[in-house]
């Protein structure tokens, strides 16, 4: 009989350590994953973890004793029985709690992915002969010339060496993709590496819009690599606090993936440049158009070009791009895709906006056309994105697109407040988790935990309009068609007036607190007129800031050509025969200020209606049919690109320098 009790003692306190090393296992789970939630209440989870472990020396104690036998053995069994069950129950507890923050955790760490995959391609012409890398011999190839390029350099270079391609080749360098498709369509180079986004890339520019069946790919390769490998704005911000103000660079990615793993270039067609103070809860918002005209920071001698090019070449050249022309430094970047945004509208449960007019754009597949009817309404998530992609409806076309989008992140910044519902939440997260990547480290994205506090704090209920104070800004600027090094062909630019950049550079210094603000003290007002808020870069403004472009003088006479380009301030020497003007031998719409003052002439025929003239397409207006290619943007209402892609003259029809 004692050996019996003696067993059954033994099986019961074996039972109790087995319950509680469960339950230390599981506390210890809940204070490391409590832990993890760094500048998220540190008082109270200083508190919790603190109790959690006192609860775990306090059982641990309390075991012992049981162990020992020191109760009364009438009691003793149904101690154990209830100190099991309390253990059992204090398990579950902090497993309950340990699990939903691991879940949590996890999500906002996917947020920011380390690895990335890269996929590039090795190009040729349809025509070409070549089908297999076998056949890849006494060929000219093109790679891009920045060593730190995933797609560009890093995997060609792997390429080459695994199938010893600089054996029987010759590799050319380029500092960009567009040199190197307009050499291979032109015959001058034979194959080149690129991106596998290439379709996407190039495929709104004229001349390439069927690059998908002018080309073919030979081979391609896969690589996964860290992003912090290749580029530098993965942790130039790592340590900075964001409680301090800060700016955020969005980006809108015309990716169709249903997750955001592979790298997503593509062309810049969404910039939003944000600055926000957590100390005054004020932000300054700036939707970059794709056309902008600015200097590329990842090309030799930083020539200007359009922005949305910028893209195709990573992160770091889009940030050093806007960072030098805008002069503030991006500490973050946001990208999500079509797919990322339709799922997060439907995960708030819609937004509420006001469509100006019947709007039509293809579904997030790129299959279906999806129309949304004009009125105030609550848009699913397909509706957002037709709301926030189109333009060519727009009477002010890309403008248009983004003050509609600036309109959904408002929209759905006011509707997320109003998330109650646990489910819904989590939801929320998974959504963005797999459709949004940044460089935020967890605990940074954690961090905005204080912003909203601070936000309840100052008393803002469901009901408030806006969370924070945004201040929209506007880059004026005048179009111009300009002849494009790189492409050979004239190009719909837009030009940004340098007085609304530096007012624009002024407010996003002041928000950052990088300037004095200096205080309106007067204000005046008609009772007459409605109050407007101002849109900071909107002007007016009295100057314009295009270039002086060279005129053509085809179809000139030669006193003419000498009247013409005495009032350019150019030299001209004449060829050939009498007559008009047949060639020159720069470029029409070439920037003056990137060429020599002196222009060649060619001389032919004699009479004028015997000259072939160049004709410009004829310039659209918005009432009439819309053939925009995607590389194609919309004026500021100074000057309206033509319709149906962006050149007006071509390489090919003149006599290049």
């Amino acid at each position: 009989m004692t050996r019996e009790k003696n067993n059954n003692k033994k099986t019961m306190n074996m039972i109790v350590v087995f319950f509680l090393i469960i339950a230390l296992a599981t506390s210890a789970f809940a204070i490391f994953e409590i832990a993890l939630l760094s500048s998220i209440e540190n008082l109270i989870r200083y508190i919790v973890m603190g109790l959690l472990v006192l609860i775990d020396i306090f059982f641990i104690l309390k075991t012992k004793k049981y162990i020992k036998g020191r109760y009364n053995k009438r009691s003793k069994r149904p101690k154990k029985k209830l100190f099991i069950l309390i253990l059992f129950i204090y398990s579950i507890i902090c497993g309950t709690i340990g699990g939903i923050i691991f879940i949590i955790y996890g999500q906002l760490s996917g947020i920011n992915k380390d690895y990335v995959t890269y996929t590039s391609d090795l190009l040729v012409m349809s025509k070409n002969k070549a089908t297999d890398i076998k056949d890849i011999k006494d060929m000219d190839i093109g790679i891009l010339s920045d060593k730190k390029s995933p797609e560009g350099y890093i995997i060609p270079q792997e390429i080459i060496a695994e199938n010893k391609l600089e054996d029987d080749n010759t590799i050319k360098k380029y500092d960009d993709y567009t040199s190197m498709l307009v050499d291979m369509y032109a015959d001058e180079l034979d194959a080149m590496f690129v991106s596998d986004s290439y379709v996407s890339m190039f495929s709104g520019i004229t001349g390439f819009e069927n690059i998908s069946t002018d080309t073919k790919v030979i081979t391609s390769k896969e690589k996964k690599m860290k992003k912090s490998a290749t580029s530098k704005f993965e942790t130039s911000s790592s340590g900075k606090n964001i409680t301090e103000p800060f700016t955020i660079l969005l980006m809108g990615i015309d990716s169709t993936d249903e997750v955001l793993t592979k790298n997503a270039i593509a062309n810049g067609d969404t910039l939003i440049l944000i600055t926000f103070n957590p100390k005054t809860l004020n932000a300054t918002m700036l939707s970059i158009p794709r056309d902008s005209y600015v200097p590329i920071s990842c090309w030799s001698g930083n020539p200007e070009n359009k922005i949305t090019h910028a893209a195709a070449y990573g992160n770091d050249c889009m940030i050093n791009t806007i960072q030098d022309y805008f002069d503030v430094d991006i500490d973050y970047y946001a990208k999500i895709n079509f797919k990322g945004l339709v799922k997060l509208v439907n995960a708030v449960g819609g937004v509420e906006v006001d469509v100006p007019k019947t709007l039509c754009t293809d579904d997030s597949s790129r299959g279906a056309q999806i129309c949304i009817k004009a009125g105030r309404q609550v848009l699913n998530g397909e509706q957002a994105l037709v709301f926030a992609r189109n333009r060519k409806q727009l009477a002010n076309g890309t403008f248009g697109r983004e003050q509609h989008q600036q309109e959904i992140i408002m929209a759905l910044i006011n509707k997320m407040k109003t998330i109650k519902d646990v489910s819904k939440f989590m939801d929320i997260l998974n959504t963005v988790s797999n459709n949004l990547d940044t460089n935020l480290t967890t605990k940074q994205i954690l961090s905005f935990y204080n912003i909203a506090k601070d936000i309840i704090k100052k008393g803002l209920s469901s009901e408030d309009a806006d969370l924070i104070n945004i201040q929209q800004l506007f880059l004026d600027g005048d179009g111009q068609m300009i002849y494009d090094e790189r492409a050979r062909m004239v190009l719909w630019d837009y030009v940004p007036n340098k007085d609304s950049r530096d007012d624009i550079v002024q407010a996003m210094k002041e928000n950052l607190e990088l300037e004095k603000h200096d205080v309106i003290k007067e204000f005046h007002f008609s009772i007459n007129k409605p109050y407007e808020k101002k849109v900071i870069g909107q002007g007016p403004y009295s100057t314009g800031y295009g270039y002086t472009l060279l005129p053509s003088f085809i179809g000139l006479s030669e006193a003419q050509a000498r009247s013409l380009a005495a009032r350019y301030g150019i030299s001209v020497t004449f060829t050939g025969g009498d007559g008009y003007v047949i060639a020159q031998s720069q470029p029409d719409h070439k920037r003056l200020d990137l060429m020599s003052k002196s222009l060649v002439l060619t001389l032919g025929g004699s009479k004028k209606e015997e000259v072939k003239e160049e004709e410009e397409p004829e310039e659209k207006t918005e009432d009439q049919p819309e053939e925009k290619t995607e590389d194609q943007g919309e004026g500021s209402g100074n000057v309206t690109p033509p319709e149906g892609g962006d050149t007006t003259t071509q390489e090919n029809t003149q006599t290049t320098p």
